[in-house]
């Protein structure tokens, strides 16, 4: 009876501290704010995770920064506004696809040219070791 009564005191607790959880209704506008702020939000990298954007991070930062991102959008600043607003305050880490320019073409050149040259050493050694078989 008493872990009842317990539970009882729990459970009115916790409903008179929950926050308002009732649905709204989505308008157009909404929705289209959404869709905004998860396009920008999924260019951007999370600082806790690292490894994914703030759009699919369940942080506690990522949910501020796409909060930031949604109040952004709809105070009228562009996608790259916001981008800058992010770039300033973090550096160009915070981008998931860095810029291909100046020292960042290397995270694009690089790889292609690893596997360029990896394809190459592995021609010549088949090469190497196939004419000394054959003398």
């Amino acid at each position: 009876m008493r872990i009842l009564a317990a539970l009882a005191v729990a459970v009115v607790a916790r409903s008179a501290t929950a926050q308002d959880t009732a649905v709204r209704p989505v308008t157009g506008a909404d929705s289209a704010l959404e869709r905004r702020t998860r396009e920008v939000a999924s260019e951007l990298r999370c600082p806790v995770c690292q490894g994914l954007s703030i759009a699919d991070s369940p942080s506690d930062l990522a949910l501020e920064m796409k909060g930031l991102v949604r109040e952004q959008l709809a105070a009228g600043k562009s996608p790259e506004e916001i981008r800058a607003y992010f770039i300033g305050k973090y550096g160009e880490w915070v981008l998931l696809e860095p810029k291909a320019e100046g020292l960042n073409l290397l995270v694009y050149l690089l790889p292609v040219a690893l596997v360029i040259g990896g394809g190459l050493f592995v021609v010549r050694y088949v090469r190497a070791n196939s004419a000394e078989r054959e003398t």
